[in-house]
C-alpha cells in the first residue's frame, strides 16, 4: 500500500562554489538560494525524489559553479555520514 509520500523525499542543501545572484532563485523552483561568507551559495529546500533531485544536480552543472556538497537534512531518516562536519573542498579544518 502506497503512502503517496515517495521515500527518497526529503529537504537537501546543496552548496556551491560562487555566489549565484537572486535573479536565479526563479530557475530553482521555491528552493532557498543564499550567498555564504565562504564564497559559496547554499541551495535549501523540498526535492519531491531522486529524479528531482538529480534534474536540480542538472541545472547546478548548467550554472558552470563547482558542486561543493549535497546533504539531506531530512531527521527522520539516519545520515549516511552522522559525523558529516560543513567544510569546503581545501579547507583544512
Amino acid at each position: 500500500m502506497s503512502t503517496g509520500q515517495d521515500p527518497d523525499s526529503g529537504e537537501y542543501e546543496i552548496r556551491v562554489r560562487g555566489h549565484l545572484e537572486a535573479r536565479w532563485a526563479s530557475w530553482f523552483d521555491g528552493l532557498t538560494l543564499t550567498k555564504e561568507s565562504d564564497g559559496t551559495t547554499s541551495i535549501r529546500g523540498p526535492v519531491v525524489d531522486q529524479a528531482g533531485l538529480h534534474g536540480l544536480l542538472r541545472k547546478l552543472r548548467d550554472t558552470g559553479l563547482p558542486l561543493v556538497s549535497v546533504i539531506e537534512l531530512d531527521d527522520d531518516r539516519p545520515a549516511l555520514h552522522p559525523t558529516t562536519h560543513r567544510t569546503t573542498v581545501g579547507d583544512p579544518s
